[in-house]
């Protein structure tokens, strides 16, 4: 589902999940740490791309509790999708992936399922 940047609940859950981010506390599930090994990606590139980030999607009912898709760019300029827990006591990063097509048409913009 997609969500409005704007809308309280959606700046409540960003703020949490920067708030973790920024004290470090999180947990890379292994799918996770396996996607960032593969893409090249550091944990700093993540946690850049939070620190900046928007929520693209929200996701009420994933099986590991509330997640949410974060848009982020790192300090280098590098577009990252971090999909994570909005509302565990520790920041659960499911996933981090460069968004490229054909999924993303840009960054923040899905292709359209036919």
């Amino acid at each position: 589902m997609t969500q409005d940047p704007e809308m309280p609940a959606t700046r409540a859950a960003l703020a949490r999940v920067q708030a973790q981010a920024a004290a470090r506390e999180i947990r890379i599930t292994l799918h996770g740490q396996d996607e960032m090994l593969d893409e090249s990606i550091a944990l700093q590139e993540v946690l850049d791309a939070i620190e900046v980030g928007q929520i693209l999607e929200d996701y009420p009912d994933h099986r590991r509790g509330p997640c949410c898709l974060v848009h982020g760019i790192t300090r280098a300029g590098r577009q990252l999708h971090v999909v994570c827990t909005t509302a565990q006591p520790v920041l659960v990063i499911i996933t981090v992936y460069e968004p490229k097509p054909p999924k993303w048409v840009t960054p923040t913009q899905r292709r359209p399922r036919t």
